[in-house]
């Protein structure tokens, strides 16, 4: 497993051990196994109570920017020969990386795991499975709907995120073709905390323009009313791929969109949510092109060094606000309600987004999931 330190790879773990026995190899990056495995432990210190059941844990410092991982070959063999599942998670999430370095992290990175992975296959009990997640928003700017089926379709991308994941996914594809590798690709859309309970511990994308709003830094925002803004709770996301991961990978790729789907709200809903939890005016919603001609510069000038900087900090988020894809995951819903997992709407668990991002102050006094929450097997 990579990313098993990270938002949605915290939960994925935590389930993978409280809801089965297996042994988990988590590649963590750290100068040395010591450092990664007190890394992996207050990782899982913030999510499951208790002991790190240290028992069916293995962390090993492993860098996917490096040639084989920076693995000795002695240590990549082992993995070979033991590994029969391979969950990678491990992505750089930034909207502002330069594009080579995000292709190192998300690229390359991906390409070392599937040499990996080939590895596997061909040694020990082989491989069972290749998850990837990947993300909706390899679709990019592609206008309509965007399915499981769809990849490559001459869409533009808004950064380097979604540029890379794309390519990444690409990847992904061609190997699992050229080689046989049993693959299951995961495409979640915007993640952001529990649904119960709000919690988490990554506060981007909706989390600083509400933020922002909450503290009166602007009045205005860049985006289409109607613009889709497919926005799912960890837990579902988590909970969905750990089901779909019993599913039997037969032929082919199978790709699962974990979108909210046609539940996701509009810019609109998502504006009024902070007017109503927060009681504060309504802001309007400009065109984003006047909004960069005209708006931007008015209240760069108007509002002083707080609204610029408040601008500044939102600018990589705007472009989501504008979304005109359809998510189709039909499919792939259907498949998660064999399981009895549903998308929740946006609606349903909005104000518990909020609660908790206020009492963690936006991120900067996080407690523990323990401090909030039953335990995970008891959400799942």
């Amino acid at each position: 497993m990579t990313g098993a330190t990270g938002f949605l790879g915290m939960q994925l773990l935590a389930r993978i051990l409280t809801e089965s026995d297996r042994h988990v190899v988590a590649l963590i990056r750290a100068d040395d196994d010591d450092a990664a495995t007190r890394r992996l432990h207050d990782a899982l210190a913030m999510i499951l109570p208790g002991p790190p059941l240290a028992d069916r844990l293995t962390a090993i410092a492993a860098d996917l920017e490096a040639p084989g991982l920076d693995l000795d070959r002695g240590t990549h063999d082992l993995l070979a020969d033991r590994v029969t599942t391979i969950l990678h998670c491990a992505a750089s999430i930034s909207f502002v990386l330069p594009l080579d370095e995000s292709r190192r992290i998300n690229v390359d990175g991906t390409r070392r795991m599937l040499d990996l992975a080939r590895h596997c296959a061909a040694r020990g009990d082989g491989l069972d499975r290749l998850a990837y997640i990947s993300t909706a928003y390899v679709a990019g700017r592609h206008r309509g709907s965007f399915g499981p089926g769809q990849l490559v379709c001459g869409q533009t991308f808004r950064n380097a995120y979604e540029r890379t994941k794309h390519e990444a996914e690409v990847l992904v594809r061609d190997a699992a073709d050229a080689w046989g590798l049993p693959t299951q690709i995961f495409r979640p859309s915007i993640v952001v905390g529990e649904r119960e309970t709000g919690w988490t511990t990554s506060f981007n994308v909706l989390y600083g323009p509400y933020r922002s709003y909450a503290k009166g830094q602007y009045t205005v925002l860049p985006g289409k009313l109607d613009g889709v803004v497919d926005v799912v709770p960890v837990d579902f996301v988590a909970d969905g791929v750990w089901a779909l991961m019993h599913e039997p990978v037969t032929g082919g790729v199978a790709t699962y969109m974990l979108t909210a789907g046609e539940h996701a709200p509009s810019l609109r809903v998502i504006r009024d949510t902070a007017v109503d939890y927060f009681a504060k005016g309504t802001p309007a919603i400009i065109h984003p092109t006047a909004f960069r001609v005209l708006a931007a510069p008015a209240l760069g000038l108007l509002g002083g060094q707080k609204a610029r900087t408040a601008l500044s900090r939102s600018k990589p988020y705007f472009p989501y606000f504008e979304v005109e894809t359809r998510y189709d995951a039909r499919s792939t819903h259907a498949a998660l309600h064999r399981h009895g997992i549903a998308p929740p709407r946006f609606g349903e668990f909005a104000d518990r987004l909020l609660d908790f991002a206020v009492r963690a102050k936006w991120g900067k006094a996080i407690p523990p999931r323990a401090a909030v929450a039953p335990p995970i097997a008891a959400v799942a």
